[in-house]
């Protein structure tokens, strides 16, 4: 980690001690984080609202595809509603980014120093450990966010985010009613969060390991250190995200169905992780039930791991955190 000097009132320069480089590196991988994810979701906003819709089965566009319903949002409800529920998305997406990339990199410390666990299965343990924190910390705001964007115009439950919030605290059980879903949520995002920093890291180092010329270039901040290639980053960022979601989705349909809560008919049977994934099963089956809206999460999961990634790696250079 590069660390600029400070200089006292005497001209001498003075190195930051421990505890001021711990919080340097905890402050500028939280900013760095931060940013990745805002990015990564502002790309995907309008295939993340889609999958919502679809996901859920909402009554306007349940007999729609992917394509069609892209097409079919703009008509009905004008361009930005492709980004309905994006303010709140944002508002949650640079925390969530933030704690995430940050305990990473923590966690992984943590794993290496403290218990000697190293290799590529730190990066897994760490991964998944970093995502079920992200999600802990930041989980009313994705329930918010979902309701949000589940709405369409003409038919709306709530008038924005802060009404949203009042509604759902007032009328589904105070503070517990913004957890529906919690459960599926962590399980889902160990292996999701997991498999995504294993498989990037892995290809990263791989890649930087055997073809260094080919695939690395030096970094900005640190010439002497190789990172990927800008390209290369949002491929493996890519192929990371892909696999990730496969082997998640179905965890992901079931939080999405309890997270909606009440604004489903068939709520009462999506109150537990177990029944709403056996009536997604019994009612839809497993193509249009557990996997439903997955060809649009692999269009909107590549290019949303890959932008984050690479930006991620790009704001560890600019500020320094290599």
């Amino acid at each position: 980690m590069a660390i600029e000097a400070s200089v006292s009132s005497a001209g001498q320069p003075q190195v930051p001690g421990p505890a001021q480089r711990d919080y340097y590196y905890w402050f500028r991988s939280f900013v760095a984080g931060g940013v990745a994810g805002c990015c990564a979701k502002t790309t995907i906003a309008p295939l993340d609202r889609v999958k919502i819709l679809l996901q859920a089965h909402n009554p306007h566009y349940k007999h729609l595809g992917v394509v069609a319903t892209l097409r079919a949002v703009p008509k009905k409800e004008g361009f930005l509603g492709l980004y309905k529920g994006n303010g709140a998305m944002m508002v949650r997406i640079f925390p969530y980014g933030a704690i995430q990339f940050m305990a990473f990199d923590n966690y992984k410390k943590l794993l290496s120093t403290q218990l000697g666990i190293s290799g590529h299965i730190h990066r897994l343990m760490a991964g998944s450990m970093a995502g079920m924190t992200a999600v802990i910390c930041t989980y009313p705001l994705d329930v918010v966010r979902a309701r949000l964007a589940f709405q369409v115009t003409g038919d709306h439950r709530y008038t924005g985010i802060g009404n949203a919030f009042q509604t759902i605290y007032l009328k589904e059980g105070g503070i517990s009613g913004f957890y529906r879903g919690l459960t599926p949520t962590i399980i889902g995002m160990a292996p999701y969060a997991g498999f995504s920093f294993f498989t990037f890291g892995t290809l990263k180092s791989l890649g930087l390991a055997h073809f260094p010329e080919l695939l690395g270039k030096p970094s900005l901040d640190n010439p002497d250190v190789l990172v990927l290639k800008t390209h290369v980053n949002l491929l493996c960022g890519g192929i990371a995200g892909a696999i990730a979601q496969t082997i998640s989705y179905p965890l992901d349909v079931a939080r999405r169905r309890m997270q909606l809560g009440a604004v489903l008919p068939d709520s009462d049977k999506c109150l537990s992780l177990t029944k709403t994934l056996k009536h997604v099963y019994s009612q839809y089956g497993i193509k249009k039930g557990l996997y439903r809206g997955l060809s649009l999460n692999y269009i909107r999961c590549v290019p949303s791991q890959a932008v984050a990634f690479t930006t991620y790696e790009f704001m560890k250079q600019i500020l320094h955190l290599n």
